[in-house]
Protein backbone atom coordinates (compact mmCIF):
# COMPACT_ATOMS: atom_id res chain seq x y z
CA UNK A 1 0.00 0.00 0.00
CA UNK A 2 1.61 3.41 -1.22
CA UNK A 3 1.45 6.57 1.19
CA UNK A 4 -1.49 8.34 -1.06
CA UNK A 5 -3.66 5.10 -0.69
CA UNK A 6 -3.35 5.09 2.67
CA UNK A 7 -3.71 8.64 3.46
CA UNK A 8 -6.95 8.06 1.61
CA UNK A 9 -7.99 5.19 3.93
CA UNK A 10 -6.99 7.89 6.88
CA UNK A 11 -9.49 10.03 5.22
CA UNK A 12 -12.43 7.48 4.89
CA UNK A 13 -11.72 6.70 8.38
CA UNK A 14 -11.84 10.30 9.64
CA UNK A 15 -15.13 10.83 7.69
CA UNK A 16 -16.52 8.01 9.33
CA UNK A 17 -15.45 9.50 12.87
CA UNK A 18 -16.45 12.84 11.94
CA UNK A 19 -20.13 12.40 10.26
CA UNK A 20 -20.58 15.96 9.22
CA UNK A 21 -23.50 14.64 7.28
CA UNK A 22 -25.15 13.40 10.40
CA UNK A 23 -24.36 17.21 12.04
CA UNK A 24 -26.01 18.70 9.27
CA UNK A 25 -29.56 18.55 10.52
CA UNK A 26 -27.67 20.30 14.08
CA UNK A 27 -26.13 22.78 12.30
CA UNK A 28 -29.59 23.67 10.38
CA UNK A 29 -31.07 23.96 14.24
CA UNK A 30 -28.07 25.90 15.49
CA UNK A 31 -28.48 28.42 12.86
CA UNK A 32 -32.00 28.59 12.44
CA UNK A 33 -33.32 32.47 11.68
CA UNK A 34 -29.98 33.51 10.36
CA UNK A 35 -29.32 35.16 7.28
CA UNK A 36 -27.25 32.97 4.35
CA UNK A 37 -24.15 35.33 4.16
CA UNK A 38 -24.44 34.58 8.57
CA UNK A 39 -24.55 30.56 7.88
CA UNK A 40 -21.67 30.79 4.72
CA UNK A 41 -19.43 32.56 7.29
CA UNK A 42 -20.22 29.96 10.48
CA UNK A 43 -19.61 26.96 7.48
CA UNK A 44 -16.19 28.60 7.13
CA UNK A 45 -15.15 29.13 10.64
CA UNK A 46 -16.72 25.54 11.42
CA UNK A 47 -14.13 24.00 8.38
CA UNK A 48 -11.18 25.83 9.60
CA UNK A 49 -11.49 25.09 13.28
CA UNK A 50 -12.23 21.30 12.61
CA UNK A 51 -9.15 21.46 10.32
CA UNK A 52 -7.17 23.18 12.94
CA UNK A 53 -8.04 21.06 15.84
CA UNK A 54 -7.23 17.83 14.02
CA UNK A 55 -3.78 18.95 12.89
CA UNK A 56 -2.86 20.17 15.91
CA UNK A 57 -4.24 16.96 17.65
CA UNK A 58 -2.07 15.39 15.06
CA UNK A 59 1.41 17.32 15.71
CA UNK A 60 0.89 17.75 19.73
CA UNK A 61 -2.44 16.30 21.04
CA UNK A 62 -1.06 13.85 22.97
CA UNK A 63 1.58 16.73 24.62
CA UNK A 64 -1.39 19.42 25.50
CA UNK A 65 -3.70 16.46 26.64
CA UNK A 66 -0.40 15.54 29.05
CA UNK A 67 0.02 18.77 30.07
CA UNK A 68 -3.07 19.71 31.37
CA UNK A 69 -3.65 16.08 33.04
CA UNK A 70 -6.73 15.16 31.13
CA UNK A 71 -6.96 11.71 29.03
CA UNK A 72 -9.52 11.03 26.42
CA UNK A 73 -11.97 9.09 28.67
CA UNK A 74 -11.85 12.66 31.01
CA UNK A 75 -12.28 14.43 27.53
CA UNK A 76 -14.85 11.55 26.36
CA UNK A 77 -17.15 12.09 29.55
CA UNK A 78 -17.11 16.00 29.30
CA UNK A 79 -18.02 16.43 26.05
CA UNK A 80 -20.74 13.72 25.82
CA UNK A 81 -22.30 15.95 28.96
CA UNK A 82 -22.47 18.82 26.67
CA UNK A 83 -23.76 17.24 23.53
CA UNK A 84 -26.48 15.40 26.22
CA UNK A 85 -27.42 18.81 27.02
CA UNK A 86 -27.78 20.22 23.31
CA UNK A 87 -29.91 17.12 22.69
CA UNK A 88 -32.28 17.67 25.51
CA UNK A 89 -32.72 21.27 24.03
CA UNK A 90 -33.28 19.75 20.82
CA UNK A 91 -35.86 17.36 21.60
CA UNK A 92 -38.34 19.92 22.87
CA UNK A 93 -37.89 21.83 19.98
CA UNK A 94 -35.96 24.83 22.27
CA UNK A 95 -32.61 26.96 21.58
CA UNK A 96 -30.28 25.27 24.16
CA UNK A 97 -28.59 28.09 26.34
CA UNK A 98 -25.27 26.06 25.54
CA UNK A 99 -25.70 27.33 21.76
CA UNK A 100 -27.04 31.29 21.88
CA UNK A 101 -29.40 33.49 23.70
CA UNK A 102 -31.99 35.90 22.65
CA UNK A 103 -29.49 39.16 23.27
CA UNK A 104 -26.17 36.69 22.13
CA UNK A 105 -28.30 36.03 18.81
CA UNK A 106 -27.61 39.63 17.76
CA UNK A 107 -23.64 39.50 18.43
CA UNK A 108 -22.05 38.37 15.49
CA UNK A 109 -18.81 37.24 17.92
CA UNK A 110 -21.03 34.92 19.95
CA UNK A 111 -21.90 33.36 16.66
CA UNK A 112 -18.38 32.95 15.76
CA UNK A 113 -18.23 30.96 19.30
CA UNK A 114 -20.97 29.06 18.33
CA UNK A 115 -19.22 27.83 15.25
CA UNK A 116 -16.28 27.04 17.48
CA UNK A 117 -18.70 25.54 20.71
CA UNK A 118 -20.57 22.85 19.95
CA UNK A 119 -20.05 22.45 16.24
CA UNK A 120 -16.32 22.36 15.63
CA UNK A 121 -16.00 20.86 19.10
CA UNK A 122 -16.97 18.32 20.26
CA UNK A 123 -19.45 17.58 17.41
CA UNK A 124 -17.13 17.46 14.78
CA UNK A 125 -13.82 17.43 16.06
CA UNK A 126 -14.71 15.31 19.41
CA UNK A 127 -12.78 13.07 21.63
CA UNK A 128 -13.29 9.90 18.56
CA UNK A 129 -11.38 12.57 16.17
CA UNK A 130 -9.16 13.68 18.32
CA UNK A 131 -7.76 10.66 19.68
CA UNK A 132 -7.81 8.66 15.95
CA UNK A 133 -5.42 11.64 15.16
CA UNK A 134 -3.39 11.57 17.64
CA UNK A 135 -3.19 7.26 17.10
CA UNK A 136 -2.44 7.78 14.01
CA UNK A 137 0.09 10.42 14.19
CA UNK A 138 1.77 8.08 16.73
CA UNK A 139 1.93 5.34 13.45
CA UNK A 140 3.88 8.46 11.58
CA UNK A 141 6.43 9.61 13.65
CA UNK A 142 8.82 12.46 13.15
CA UNK A 143 7.98 16.16 11.36
CA UNK A 144 7.20 14.89 8.04
CA UNK A 145 5.73 12.15 8.85
CA UNK A 146 2.91 14.41 10.81
CA UNK A 147 3.06 16.80 8.18
CA UNK A 148 1.39 14.38 5.59
CA UNK A 149 -1.43 13.60 7.76
CA UNK A 150 -2.62 17.44 7.02
CA UNK A 151 -3.64 16.26 3.84
CA UNK A 152 -6.50 13.74 5.16
CA UNK A 153 -7.25 16.73 7.55
CA UNK A 154 -7.61 19.31 4.58
CA UNK A 155 -10.09 17.26 2.38
CA UNK A 156 -12.55 16.11 5.55
CA UNK A 157 -12.47 20.25 6.44
CA UNK A 158 -13.56 21.29 2.65
CA UNK A 159 -15.94 18.45 2.91
CA UNK A 160 -17.54 20.26 5.93
CA UNK A 161 -17.45 23.18 4.56
CA UNK A 162 -19.00 22.57 1.24
CA UNK A 163 -21.46 20.27 2.70
CA UNK A 164 -22.89 23.15 5.55
CA UNK A 165 -22.79 25.91 2.79
CA UNK A 166 -25.82 23.53 1.02
CA UNK A 167 -28.26 23.79 4.55
CA UNK A 168 -29.41 26.70 3.39
CA UNK A 169 -31.03 24.44 -0.02
CA UNK A 170 -31.53 21.78 2.30
CA UNK A 171 -33.17 23.68 4.74
CA UNK A 172 -36.22 25.11 1.55
CA UNK A 173 -36.09 21.66 0.67
CA UNK A 174 -37.01 20.28 3.85
CA UNK A 175 -39.43 23.40 4.85
CA UNK A 176 -40.24 24.11 8.18
CA UNK A 177 -42.24 20.80 9.68
CA UNK A 178 -39.81 19.32 7.85
CA UNK A 179 -37.04 20.90 9.86
CA UNK A 180 -38.71 20.22 13.01
CA UNK A 181 -38.97 16.75 12.65
CA UNK A 182 -35.28 15.81 11.63
CA UNK A 183 -34.20 18.07 14.52
CA UNK A 184 -36.21 16.00 17.00
CA UNK A 185 -34.70 12.69 15.36
CA UNK A 186 -31.48 14.07 15.07
CA UNK A 187 -31.70 15.39 18.87
CA UNK A 188 -32.18 11.70 20.11
CA UNK A 189 -29.72 10.62 17.68
CA UNK A 190 -27.07 12.71 19.46
CA UNK A 191 -28.56 11.88 22.90
CA UNK A 192 -27.39 8.67 22.00
CA UNK A 193 -24.14 9.63 20.75
CA UNK A 194 -23.80 11.15 23.97
CA UNK A 195 -24.37 8.51 26.65
CA UNK A 196 -22.17 6.13 24.31
CA UNK A 197 -19.08 8.85 24.36
CA UNK A 198 -19.62 9.22 28.25
CA UNK A 199 -20.24 5.59 28.78
CA UNK A 200 -16.97 5.10 26.76
CA UNK A 201 -15.24 7.34 28.87
CA UNK A 202 -16.48 6.43 31.84
CA UNK A 203 -15.48 2.98 31.32
CA UNK A 204 -11.39 4.02 30.22
CA UNK A 205 -11.26 5.91 33.62
CA UNK A 206 -12.74 2.88 35.63
CA UNK A 207 -11.76 -0.31 33.44
CA UNK A 208 -13.23 -2.23 36.44
CA UNK A 209 -17.44 -0.91 34.98
CA UNK A 210 -16.53 -3.10 31.36
CA UNK A 211 -16.12 -6.17 34.14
Amino acid sequence: MNEYTYLLKIAIALLAIVNPIGSLPIFISATSGWSKKERARTARTVGMTVMIVLCVSAFIGDKVLDFFGIDIPSFQVGGGILLLLISISMMHGKQSGTRQTAEEAQDLSEREVIAIVPLSIPLLAGPGAISSMIITAQQHPGFWGHLSLIIPVALISLFIWGLLLLSDAITDYLGSIGINIVTRLMGLILAAMSVEFIAHGLTGLFPQLAG
